[in-house]
């Protein structure tokens, strides 16, 4: 599918054209929705049934043939613990065909600038905080999410030595947790947000006393509403590549993208309850996993390059929510 965002006569020049791989995912459709702002461009997604990313052949035509000016590299298998514990293989299998199979048909098809992305469980379990993007491979990573912390840190690599040996401009960004509209809200195969924020929705329709959340409330975390995850993206590629080299070397070229600020799960579980109205108890079950302790990116390098997010935690939880009420026939639910 071509959508065309401009008109364009015969006369006119080509406008830039722009491929965003995984349109229809929670950073994909943000992104698109940010680019179509831009009635100079032309968008091109494909939906899985017209193009699946695992099929290399597939992959390589459609990239030849429709010759994108940059790519906005978003699919990807994600999902929360459980779904990571459950299905390693998929995880690891799925992310790194996705990936090595358009970061090599981009380069076939002489596209220039490319941006993956990436995910902060690619720094080790134990890390000093906030996070620095030199931390990548220094030591073990988090066990739960391993399978798919390593097809990302391999994407990141893969990206650097194109970058090197073919001079492409591959850029890889490290979002932190992300929520927002179009998540994916399944029970047990979610992130952290849409977890809580469906299970502590049932049971204020329900009227329940109490709601369980899973692990201790200890573990801190932060989050970054994936409007500003979209914003941040847009900027970073619209950076001059001078730029980012002077903050970002070669060997280690990937960009934190985070607020910089962390809350504990407890703290998360209360305004989130507060939000959506609860009026119960929330009880922690700590013979669940809490994964890694903490997880801060530390976001200096997209300061120094003058980005910086826009949307609190309560503000980004009530957009959320009030997206959620009114989405609650068709939102993905796995």
């Amino acid at each position: 599918m071509l959508t065309q965002l401009s008109a364009q006569s015969s006369a006119q020049v080509a406008h830039k054209k722009i491929y965003i791989a995984g349109h229809n995912g929670m950073v994909g459709s943000a992104i698109l929705a940010q680019l179509q702002r831009d009635k100079t461009l032309t968008i091109l997604t494909q939906d899985r049934s017209d193009l699946d990313l695992l099929n290399q052949q597939q992959v390589t035509e459609y990239l030849r043939d429709s010759a994108p000016d940059e790519i906005y590299l978003c699919a990807a298998k994600v999902g929360g613990i459980h779904a990571n514990n459950e299905f390693p293989a998929e995880f690891i299998y799925q992310n790194l065909v996705i990936e090595t199979n358009v970061i090599h048909a981009a380069w076939q098809a002489g596209v220039k600038k490319l941006l993956f992305l990436g995910s902060s469980c690619i720094y080790p379990k134990i890390c000093p905080q906030p996070m620095q993007e030199s931390a990548l491979l220094t030591a073990e990573l988090e066990p739960t999410n391993q399978p798919y912390a390593i097809a990302k840190i391999a994407g990141i690599k893969i990206c650097e030595s194109y970058n090197r040996q073919y001079g492409t401009d591959y850029r890889c960004v490290m979002p932190t947790n992300l929520y927002g509209q179009n998540d994916n809200f399944h029970p047990q195969n979610s992130h952290v947000i849409p977890a809580l924020m469906g299970r502590i929705h049932r049971a204020k329709m329900a009227q329940d006393e109490t709601v369980s959340i899973w692990g201790s409330g200890q573990a801190r975390r932060e989050f970054l509403h994936v409007n500003d995850m979209a914003s941040a993206c847009v900027f970073l590629m619209e950076t001059e590549k001078n730029t980012l080299q002077s903050i970002a070397p070669p060997t280690n070229s990937h960009v934190n993208i985070g607020s910089g600020k962390d809350v504990s799960i407890r703290e998360l579980a209360e305004v989130l309850v507060e939000v959506i109205g609860f009026k119960g108890e929330l009880e922690f079950d700590s013979s669940k996993p809490d994964g890694t302790p903490r997880k801060l990116l530390d976001v200096s390098r997209m300061t120094q390059l003058g980005w910086q997010y826009k949307i609190t935690l309560k503000d980004g939880l009530q957009q959320t929510y009030q997206w959620f009420c009114e989405n609650l026939d068709s939102i993905r639910m796995g």
